[in-house]
């Protein structure tokens, strides 16, 4: 379940009002990391989610680890972690503003596959407003998942979710047009449903919900 979790936040995140309208720039980027612009952006969308998925990745050690620390309070830790989900839903819903999820924007050049790998970087440590609640709301699920290893691969389904999106993009741009344009015309609706999907994945982590959803789905 939180694995499923996790994932749709990653495709989520990529739906986001702050990172679709920017999806040509980032195309631009990648076709020219490809030395085709215009033409083959593959190499650098590729290079591009390699960057953000090793950082991810490496948060997911981090917070996993931190979790597996603190197991001996694992209710107080579930607990904390399913509030700040809930403040960031609020956040999404503009309920309660939280300044500090804005991003910063990405000021280098992106000229081949290497500087696209680094562009993957520092998009993943400076996500966008709204993508950052999603990622906010990843890594909580990760550090009540009690252990390194299974923080690792939750971000990497979270990355996955960010990244296949990005990938099917840069490779069929010109099919996705119309699908880009009918999500955006519903923004506000897609805002509510965002923000709701976080409070609800909030209050299954505080009250336990999704770790007895777990234990109940393993021994199916």
């Amino acid at each position: 379940m939180e694995y499923l979790l996790t994932f749709l936040e990653g495709i989520l995140s990529f739906l986001s009002p702050c990172t679709l309208p920017l999806l040509p720039v980032y195309i631009g980027y990648f076709a020219a990391a490809s030395g085709h612009a215009g033409r083959k952006p593959l190499p650098g969308a590729l290079a591009f989610i390699a960057g953000f998925t090793a950082v991810f990745c490496l948060l997911g050690v981090f917070a996993g680890s931190l979790g597996g620390l603190l197991t001996r309070y694992q209710t107080i830790v579930r607990l904390i972690c399913g509030g700040i989900v809930i403040l960031l839903g609020l956040s999404y819903l503009d309920v309660l503003p939280l300044p500090f999820l804005h991003g910063t924007q990405y000021r280098g050049e992106v000229r081949d596959v290497s500087s696209a790998f680094l562009f993957g970087m520092v998009y993943s440590v400076s996500l966008t407003p709204c993508a950052g609640a999603f990622l906010g709301a990843a890594l909580m699920m990760a550090s009540t998942s009690g252990g390194a290893l299974r923080g690792a691969v939750l971000l990497l389904l979270y990355a996955l979710g960010l990244g296949i999106p990005f990938l099917l993009s840069a490779v069929l741009i010109d099919q996705c047009k119309n699908a880009f344009a009918r999500v955006k015309r519903h923004y506000r609706a897609f805002q509510l449903f965002c923000g709701a999907f976080l409070i609800v994945s909030g209050l299954a982590m505080a009250t336990g919900w999704l770790q007895r959803a777990m234990v109940f789905l393993s021994g199916v």
